[in-house]
């Protein structure tokens, strides 16, 4: 099938080449010039994937993921100028899938969006893409139905990423197996991990504020220092 991919920059030469990279990929390409508008053609035409400037005019590209993030968990690449792990840890937690640093590898591009492409559809997210058969993964009150591609906390839906959702199911289809931060990116980026530890970080403290009911004495998903992550087996 052929995947619908929105650019949103307000530089019309950046907005031109991403189309030219993305056109030659064999995407359908949709543009936006601020995150208003992006977060407008994505509530109304549609997209698989967004790539989206974080500064921008009217609305900056973190405003316009939270926006998004209210109504759908379609994968979203941030584009910047700025490539301090404080920016990228930002972007991160208000919703983003990546983070890409201006100026970029059109190569490099090409191959994080067919990445976070093929995440989005093992979850069922892209229509006409066929779901994993899977099994219902419990612990404690805390379930992760692999089949619906559903996590419920005591019985309460809870709304994840695609990211964070492999990331659950990777911990808690392994539970007390302990998985460093460059198994955890290997097994759910599906690439090499290089830095990659605060990466994984920020996607462990949002999976526990929506996971935990204090996410500061975690029951469910838990850290061994000095060694990575798990999710424990309770009765």
């Amino acid at each position: 099938m052929e995947y619908t991919i929105l650019i949103c920059d307000d530089d019309e030469d950046i907005l031109n080449a991403l189309e030219i990279y993305l056109r030659q990929e064999n995407y359908a390409v949709l543009r936006a010039v601020n995150g208003r508008e992006a977060v407008e053609i994505v509530r109304d035409k549609g997209a698989h994937l967004v790539i989206l400037d974080v500064m921008m005019p009217e609305m900056d590209g973190i405003r316009a993921a939270v926006k998004i993030r209210e109504f759908s968990n379609l994968p979203i690449i941030f584009l910047s100028a700025k490539s301090e792990d404080t920016d990228r840890i930002l972007g991160l937690n208000m919703g983003g899938d990546d983070y890409i640093a201006k100026p970029f590898n059109p190569v490099e591009l090409a191959a994080r969006v067919r990445a976070a492409l093929r995440r989005y559809a093992r979850l069922g997210g892209i229509p006409g893409q066929a779901r994993n058969d899977g099994n219902v993964f419990r612990t404690g009150g805390l379930v992760l139905d692999d089949d619906r591609k559903l996590v419920t906390v005591d019985g309460d839906e809870v709304g994840l990423t695609a990211i964070e959702y492999n990331i659950l199911r990777l911990l808690i289809s392994n539970q007390d197996r302990v998985f460093s931060s460059d198994q955890i990116y290997e097994a759910v980026w599906n690439e090499p991990a290089f830095h990659v530890a605060k990466t994984v970080s920020v996607h462990i403290r949002h999976i526990r504020k929506k996971i935990e009911i204090n996410p500061k004495e975690p029951r469910y998903l838990k850290v061994v220092y000095g060694l990575g992550y798990k999710v424990v087996s309770l009765e």
